[in-house]
């Protein structure tokens, strides 16, 4: 009796054994199958074998029906190259064909060090099926690390309802192509040194999100968000007579602006002192400032979107604002180990010259003679 079941406890190792090892070689090979460099397939886990598997597919599904021409290529190179490579007919074609990617990557990559931010697909449930790989040197994690792993897990509570609400696609937007743009903060790994650390001490990095919702060309069921995320605050440098820094209270009241702003705008240091911003914007543009002003106040940077500021005399220019929440040395009393806001600063900048001139929407345009 004995003997028979230390042969069949033999009998099921064996087979658990046999299973392991089955597992093991299909997981393998289907790792080999990922676009990936050998190095980085030898240290993939099963689970993330099965992630990133999973967000080739879904990729591979989004550009599904898309052809050769090179514009396509490109789009198809930027996204990761998951729709692999397809065999040629004739060897010239294949020759061409890879020298249509060589270009195509070498354009991505001007792309993405002009764009001062990384690539993001997001599904509508907030899976990030790619991103580009440039985004460890903004966030310390590598495209691998974070492919297929859903949004949420990464961005910051308060954050989670905003990203809910642009997620939400109707089937009008999504055939549109609707903009979205919004502000969220995101864990980074990064040390004020620029190394990676453990993701368990990450801080908190604000990101600026623009982009649009996409459909799949093949099946209309497949939707996601195709953003650009840019870190903020971004490199401001004065670069001409056509950026202003101004400094604000809490409430947005004018305690500082430089002199460019009396070039662009014909308003004195002086008579801005004290005034909120509100006053110099335009009545249509009121809600956007609200949202970068709620921005500001919750996650402690911000971008404005493009907004028109009045000009003394009559007429509006196009700007728009990056701002920032400056912290004091002295801490907060209502929320310890927090640091009583000081003032926010803002770098704006004029994107067009004085339109309409001979219109007048305020009293503060109206020069006294």
């Amino acid at each position: 009796m004995t003997a028979n079941k230390e042969k069949r406890r033999a009998i099921s190792r064996e087979a658990a054994r046999r299973r392991r090892r089955v597992e093991s070689e299909v997981f393998e090979d289907l790792s080999r199958l990922l676009p990936l460099q050998p190095s980085v397939q030898a240290h993939l886990d099963k689970p993330s074998v099965i992630r990133l598997t999973l967000s080739y597919i879904r990729m591979h599904t989004l550009l599904k029906g898309e052809t050769g021409t090179k514009a396509k290529a490109s789009h198809t190179l930027t996204c990761g190259q998951v729709m692999g490579r397809h065999g040629c007919d004739g060897g010239r074609e294949e020759k061409e064909n890879e020298t249509e990617d060589v270009e195509a990557s070498e354009e991505t990559n001007l792309y993405l060090r002009i764009l001062e931010g990384f690539l993001i697909v997001l599904s509508t449930e907030g899976d990030m099926i790619y991103l580009s790989d440039n985004v460890s040197k903004y966030m310390g994690l590598t495209q691998n690390e974070l492919m297929g792993h859903n949004i949420f897990e990464f961005t910051h509570p308060c954050d989670h309802e905003e990203i809910r609400n642009n997620l939400r696609l109707t089937a009008e937007e999504v055939w549109c192509g609707a903009k979205r743009d919004f502000v969220m903060r995101i864990k980074s790994a990064l040390t004020h040194r620029g190394r990676s650390a453990n993701l368990k001490s990450a801080t908190w990095k604000v990101l600026h999100c623009q982009g649009r919702a996409k459909v799949c060309v093949a099946s209309s069921t497949v939707s996601c968000l195709l953003l650009t995320c840019q870190p903020l605050p971004l490199s401001h440098t004065l670069l001409s007579k056509h950026t202003f820094t101004s400094q604000h209270s809490m409430d947005m009241r004018f305690t500082y602006c430089d002199q460019r702003m009396t070039l662009l705008l014909g308003y004195s240091t002086d008579e801005l002192l004290g005034r909120s911003i509100y006053d110099l914007c335009h009545t249509l543009d009121i809600k956007l400032l609200t949202k970068n002003h709620l921005n500001l106040c919750l996650k402690s940077q911000s971008v404005s979107g493009q907004y028109r500021m009045l000009v003394r005399g009559g007429g509006y220019v196009w700007v728009e604002t990056h701002s920032a929440v400056i912290p004091s040395v002295r801490p907060s009393k209502s929320r310890p180990g927090a640091h009583q806001p000081l003032c926010i600063l803002c770098v704006t900048y004029a994107l067009s010259g004085v339109e309409e001139p001979s219109l007048q929407l305020s009293v503060d345009q109206i020069v006294q003679i």
